[in-house]
């Protein structure tokens, strides 16, 4: 295997790897880069003595990936609203230092605490693999063949080749996800779950798996979901209606309107966030979850979902 750290041109420079980030900038330097090369997040503080010694380490080791791996510092002290809004969003920063993996928006791993520089290195050349840095013997073009089988309707033949891919190698998230998205498609809901449970552990949390997972919870919701018309009537005679607005959110992603249940779902949000234990925002990362990472339906709601928790 190709050394991803170590290896490739020269350096990029530190600037463009290692920024200090704000409140202001998180959603362009972390969410968005992190669509293009993942992004390590360390949370820091003046008074915190291990940030001091973690810090240059982390810089070193970024510096030495050469572009395949980027750096983003927050200082906790100036950022406290961000640091709670990503506790509300499934992130709780319980000590610092604490280092927050990202990748195609979202977090896909993380550390507490300081660490010897050989885990560091390791910690980063794992998150550029994850990445799909490394030469892959073709599996790749197979994988996009599937996908394109598959959003084309050809699910079945889809999951002839996702299953192939399979036998060549057991822990290909990718393929996994594509085979039980592919009985999503059939709708043999059942034995989705079953691929996925089937998936080896160590991958077992991957950013594919889980979007399957999501899929296959839509999937179950459209099964129970009611008329459009109805629900939206019952919305308009009582806007706060919580459970009519909830369920024509459903309703509507079950009817192919994605765009249309997130803004039902932000505005349930925005009239109670803390309704139902907060099943609006858990409605929402389930339908983000679902979809491709940079799709518009994804980035708008993200965004207007942190602006309403920052506000």
């Amino acid at each position: 295997m190709m050394d991803i750290l170590g290896g490739g041109a020269s350096a990029a420079p530190a600037g463009d790897l290692i920024k200090d980030v704000t409140e202001e900038t998180f959603m362009a330097e972390v969410v968005d880069a992190s669509m293009e090369v993942p992004v390590i997040v360390d949370f820091w503080a003046p008074w915190c003595g291990p940030c001091k010694t973690l810090g240059p380490m982390l810089e070193a080791a970024v510096t030495k990936a050469k572009g395949a791996v980027k750096m983003a510092k927050i200082n906790v002290d100036d950022n406290q609203r961000l640091a709670a809004a990503l506790a509300q969003q499934g992130l709780p920063l319980q000590s610092i230092p604490s280092v927050v993996a990202f990748y195609q928006g979202r977090p896909v791993d993380m550390f507490q605490g300081a660490l010897p520089q050989s885990e560091i290195d390791a910690f980063l050349q794992k998150l550029a693999e994850t990445a799909g840095s490394t030469a892959d013997g073709g599996l790749g073009e197979a994988l996009e063949t599937a996908e394109q089988m598959l959003e084309e309707g050809a699910a079945a033949d889809a999951a002839q080749v996702f299953a192939a891919i399979l036998g060549e190698g057991d822990k290909n998230a990718a393929a996994y996800s594509g085979l039980a998205r592919c009985h999503v498609a059939l709708g043999e809901l059942d034995q989705a779950e079953a691929v996925l449970n089937g998936a080896p552990a160590e991958i077992s949390t991957a950013a594919e798996i889980e979007a399957a997972h999501a899929q296959i919870e839509l999937a179950r919701q459209a099964e129970n979901a009611g008329p459009v018309a109805d629900l939206r009537a019952a919305v308009e005679a009582n806007p706060d209606d919580h459970q009519a607005r909830f369920d024509l959110a459903q309703a509507l992603h079950a009817a192919g309107e994605a765009e249309a249940a997130v803004q039902e779902l932000l505005e349930l949000f925005r009239r109670d966030r803390e309704w139902n234990e907060g099943a609006a925002k858990a409605q929402l990362f389930t339908i983000f979850e679902a979809l491709k990472p940079n799709d518009p339906v994804v980035l708008n709601g993200r965004r207007k979902l942190s602006s309403m928790i920052f506000a």
